[in-house]
């Protein structure tokens, strides 16, 4: 609880600004309420969201959501040799529950500490989380409630950016990661013109591609 607290400070104005953007899309209470808690990943939302306001086809924003939650794919591999021999309901809860902050802080925890249990590391996994899920919950309700009477001044969008920028940048090991990263942002960028951010798609696919080559290739010069 107390290594997952810091993410407090930007968890709550991002699902604030999810609550306000939801009712300002047209969403009622009980839709933004059941998008926050079903889909729990504030980036997806915020970009499916968009694409629905802009009227972008159905499947164009239920693709871009889940290009954006492609990474929730990668982090269930990377930790399933930690996790991954426990009864299922334990494995669909911490599926359920995973987020970048999860991540962020439970690979570390168990590299740094081999000997722990997997119940020991369950409990520190479901541990992070009794504080930021119900933050998160509480925030993106009070932002749907209360959006309207938010000033502007707050600029509550601060929150988006600043999270990614703090979980990416020390993920960035090694030069496999920085060559998806820099793929991503070039892509992005060139392609920022197309319709219903189909750029990012592409930019997500194209990340993906090069962070796995580079990555295949150092490992075969590394065994020769």
């Amino acid at each position: 609880m107390i290594d997952g607290s810091p993410f407090l400070l930007v968890l709550v104005p991002f699902g604030m600004l999810f609550g306000v953007v939801g009712t300002e899309a047209g969403l009622n209470l009980a839709q933004v309420m059941g998008f926050t808690a079903l889909v729990i990943a504030g980036a997806a939302q915020f970009a499916t969201v968009q694409l629905l306001v802009d009227d972008a086809p159905t499947i164009i924003a239920i693709l871009t959501g889940l290009a954006v939650n492609v990474r929730m794919a990668m982090y269930s591999a990377s930790l399933a040799p930690y996790l991954g021999n426990a009864p299922l309901w334990k494995r669909a809860l911490a599926g359920y529950l995973m987020v970048d902050q999860v991540f962020a802080l439970t690979v570390p925890k168990y590299e740094a500490e081999p000997e722990l249990t997997i119940n020991q590391r369950y409990r520190y996994y479901f541990g992070t989380m009794v504080l930021v899920a119900p933050a998160w919950y509480a925030a993106t309700l009070f932002g749907a409630v209360l959006g309207q009477t938010i000033p502007p001044e707050y600029a509550l969008d601060f929150a988006l950016p600043i999270t990614f920028l703090a979980l990416v940048a020390p993920a960035l090991k090694t030069l496999a990661h920085v060559a998806a990263a820099v793929t991503s942002v070039i892509v992005a960028l060139a392609l920022a013109s197309l319709p219903f951010n189909i750029g990012l798609l592409i930019a997500a696919f194209a990340a993906m591609i090069v962070g796995a080559r580079v990555e295949l290739a150092l490992q075969g010069r590394a065994a020769s």
